[in-house]
């Protein structure tokens, strides 16, 4: 039977796993330590709390805020980004941050390239750099992992610096695999994390390249 689902439908489902991720992040968020939002998470220089202010500025700052940000950073987005992220960590109490994440739920920001889906991974994979920075056992719903499984492409590896040469990821969780090589295993989040550029805890990958993706 021919698949008549439309992209009209098939966009709102993804919103719908955006909104449901925000939501079970801000919940997460507002669970911890004080201690922990100073912790340092996956993303590189950035505490728990820089992520946090990070994954909401895309809904709390309007089209010509972004670009003047942009214009200060000499059209530097890594260096408009951290600057921003920085800032709004400081100038924000943590629930103020959990709370922005929560009220944009529904929030329609993407990133400038990939649309919905791309906005889902910025949601899950920035929450995983938080959730496996500070050992906390939180897994990712597979209906949401298996979107951003399918979108991993050569040129987003290129983008966030990942070299699978010689190396197949081998999900332990979920029927997905890709790359040939060298077995790399792991679970399905943690590939995720991997194909997003960020080294792992030791212990997390395995197999005989798993070294290659692992901090330490």
């Amino acid at each position: 039977m021919a698949n008549t689902t439309s992209p009209r439908v098939r966009k709102a489902e993804v919103r719908a796993l955006i909104a449901a991720e925000r939501q079970e992040l801000a919940d997460l968020l507002g669970g911890l330590r004080r201690d922990q939002w100073d912790e340092p998470s996956l993303c590189a220089g950035w505490r728990v709390r820089e992520v946090v202010a990070h994954m909401s500025t895309g809904f709390r700052l309007s089209l010509p805020a972004t670009l003047g940000e942009l214009a200060r950073a000499r059209g530097n987005l890594h260096r408009m980004t951290d600057r921003v992220a920085r800032r709004d960590a400081a100038a924000h109490s943590t629930a103020e941050l959990s709370a922005f994440l929560r009220e944009g739920a529904h929030h329609p920001w993407t990133p400038p390239v990939g649309g919905f889906a791309a906005a889902l991974g910025h949601d899950v994979v920035h929450g995983l750099d938080i959730t496996v920075a500070l050992g906390l056992d939180r897994r990712v719903p597979e209906d949401r992992l298996r979107v951003l499984l399918a979108g991993v492409r050569p040129s987003g590896l290129r983008f966030f610096g990942v070299d699978l040469g010689g190396v197949r990821l081998c999900a332990e969780d979920v029927d997905w695999s890709y790359g040939s090589g060298s077995p790399v295993r792991g679970a399905a989040q943690d590939l995720l994390l991997l194909a997003f550029g960020r080294r792992l805890p030791p212990g997390r990958l395995h197999g005989e390249a798993a070294a290659r993706f692992s901090a330490g």
